[in-house]
């Protein structure tokens, strides 16, 4: 089939269609009165929809002023790849709920913003990014999505993300999507968002929406987060359903809340976490599902064992920044031990590597078969050969290389995959991880995050160095960034890293870090720093 000529005319309706605004009343965008949403939390808001001070619509409205000053015009973060057109329709029916008595959840009202790979049952289109997937409007709502919104959420629209979760390319450029373009960091223009959940992240910290959902596989909500100055949470896998949401790898996939606070995280958690019959990873998921802001207390750090993983070339103003952080720590009243980072990374993040190839193609082929039948491609292998027809849009910075590589795997009874199962068990599991916690008995492990926000290069690609996600990630073991400061005007995370199950202390440990290091600053929407 010839793909070329409709989709080079769906290139030119693409700003049109995925970036329509919400039917609203007339002029209530451009409203110079619009109720100040800056870095509210959600119990900021729940208290003023309570009082009258404001409705869901007219939250709606300022957001929406907000996406249009922030994310069009004015700095043009371009975080925000789609809006939902019955957005204000449906907080007025939120808001007659409320009149009536009934409240649905913790988020009755409050507009959320999607990651573009998650599916939602409206008028959006999820498309990972991709061109390929320009037709796919799903039927049904995402486990997640659907939560959010029994819980009393308005789906506000969705985020860009790097395209395909950044699993097409070694040599990508985090936020870039081949329908959307490049989403750009709002403390420094100029630096990156990373990725892959990188609208998410911009967009929660430029106060686009009250809270964000991402995904990560490794690294994708942790990230951005840290690089946004946010909040970000990726949970036990198997804690939050999967279904619905445009794969990776079944064994490390997971969707988690990126918020400005710990206590937004956790009601968001709470919301999304339980078990789906379709995904049996959650099987456990009602078992460890609980009120978790209902958990988070000011003194959880006091007496726990916190292992520090050792790090031997962080940047001078980074160390700097990550011993105030471990200074807060010890003021909490945690007990610090340096641990070594696991010697065994590079066998790891390879195993990992074949991991991920082999899941893809068989997740994203049984995701691709269960899209309506308006999209064209059915296989992964129809993707690919979308990407080359379509190289001019699609590879126009980088190649498919992973992609190909995945493509040529032999499934999840390969020996190659089966092999590499075993080294993960082995080297980041009972050698690694494991073995820390239970050698110097640990509550939990912290390290920074990232490195601060780096140039944008969409020639070379992504220079970035995260510090704590891939341990987690192979393990599906709870991770959750918290600010912990500025870096040269860039913001930079403080990661706690748990054991299976164990999220709920996690944030914990992580709400009384940030009571105490109160950490968090609002973007300013620089050009550039350090030029």
């Amino acid at each position: 089939m010839n793909l070329s000529r409709p989709v080079r005319a769906l290139r030119g309706l693409v700003p049109a269609l995925l970036l329509a605004g919400c039917a609203t009343q007339p002029g209530a965008i451009l409203s110079s009165k619009t109720y100040p949403v800056e870095e509210r939390s959600v119990a900021d808001l729940q208290r003023a929809l309570r009082e009258g001070a404001v409705t869901s619509e007219q939250l709606v409205a300022a957001y929406l002023a907000r996406i249009d000053a922030i994310d069009r015009n004015g700095p043009k973060l371009n975080s925000v790849i789609a809006l939902n057109p019955d957005a204000a329709e449906d907080a007025r029916a939120l808001d007659a709920e409320r009149r009536s008595g009934k409240l649905r959840g913790p988020l009755h009202g409050i507009p959320v913003l999607l990651k573009d790979n998650i599916e939602s049952k409206d008028k959006i289109a999820t498309t990972a990014g991709s061109l390929a997937l320009i037709n796919n409007f799903a039927e049904r709502d995402a486990p997640v999505a659907a939560r959010l919104r029994a819980a009393g959420a308005v789906v506000l629209g969705k985020t860009n993300l790097s395209e395909w979760a950044n699993i097409r390319s070694t040599h990508s450029t985090s936020g870039w999507s081949g329908v959307a373009g490049l989403t750009r960091n709002p403390y420094a223009l100029n630096r990156n968002a990373c990725g892959s959940s990188s609208g998410s992240g911009s967009a929660a910290a430029a106060s686009l929406a009250t809270i964000t959902v991402g995904t990560e596989t490794d690294g994708s909500v942790t990230c951005p987060s840290s690089l946004a100055g946010l909040v970000g949470l990726k949970p036990t896998v198997g804690l939050v359903p999967r279904t619905g949401i445009i794969p990776i790898a079944s064994s490390q996939d997971t969707a988690g809340p990126m918020t400005r606070s710990v206590t937004d995280a956790a009601v968001m958690l709470t919301v999304m976490a339980g078990s789906d019959a379709r995904d049996a990873a959650t099987k456990d998921a009602d078992k460890h599902k609980t009120d978790f802001a209902a958990l988070l207390r000011a003194d959880s750090l006091r007496g726990k064992r916190i292992g520090v993983l050792k790090q031997e070339d962080l940047l001078p103003g980074l160390r700097s920044v990550f011993e105030r952080a471990l200074g807060d720590l010890r003021a909490a009243g945690a007990v610090l031990i340096e641990v070594a980072t696991p010697k065994t990374g590079g066998k790891v993040g390879d195993a990992e590597l074949v991991i991920l190839l082999t899941e893809l193609k068989v997740e994203l082929n049984k995701y691709l078969a269960s899209t309506p039948t308006r999209v064209a491609t059915r296989s992964l292998a129809d993707v690919i050969a979308f990407n080359r027809a379509q190289a001019p849009y699609e590879m126009r910075y980088f190649e498919q290389e992973l992609f190909e590589k995945a493509e040529k795997t032999g499934g999840l009874k390969d020996k190659d995959y089966q092999a590499a199962r075993a080294t993960i068990a082995k080297l980041a599991g009972k050698e690694g991880l494991d073995r820390l916690f239970a050698q110097h008995r640990l509550d939990a492990i912290v390290a920074p995050t990232a490195v601060p926000a780096w140039t944008t290069d969409l020639v070379d690609g992504d220079n970035a160095k995260e510090f704590a996600s891939m341990w987690p990630a192979v393990l599906g073991y709870p991770h959750l960034t918290v600010p912990m400061g500025l870096v040269h005007e860039l913001p930079v995370g403080l990661s706690f890293v748990g054991k299976k199950w164990d999220d709920g202390n996690i944030l914990s440990y992580g709400f009384a870090y940030e009571q105490r290091s109160n950490a968090r600053v609002a973007p300013t929407y620089k050009e550039s720093v350090l030029p």
